[in-house]
């Protein structure tokens, strides 16, 4: 499973209501399982990193986690970039684990 650049449409939340994703404090946690075993949380994520979202559940992260990523690494200029090559790093030790 390589980068998905149509990732959109692979989305686990496609079935979810957008005001489940949108939401504040606890009921952040549920939104968040929505994103655990969706297929394209990396591609996602780094949308959200990269366009500086501020709202919503998005990777499987909060606005307020996903800020703090960006105070610690306020010199990455492509998270999708990043995420990528730590995807497919990732996928190629699962491979090889396997075989």
């Amino acid at each position: 499973m390589s980068w998905n650049e149509e990732w959109a449409a692979a989305a686990t939340c496609q079935k979810s209501r957008p005001d489940e994703l949108f939401v504040r404090g606890a009921e952040q946690h549920k939104a968040k399982v929505v994103c655990a075993a969706c297929p394209v949380r990396a591609e996602c994520l780094a949308e959200a990193l990269d366009n500086r979202i501020e709202w919503g559940v998005w990777g499987g992260m909060t606005e307020r986690e996903r800020r703090a990523v960006l105070r610690k690494r306020p010199n990455v200029t492509s998270w999708r970039a990043l995420l990528a090559a730590a995807k497919e790093a990732h996928l190629e030790a699962v491979e090889t684990a396997s075989a």
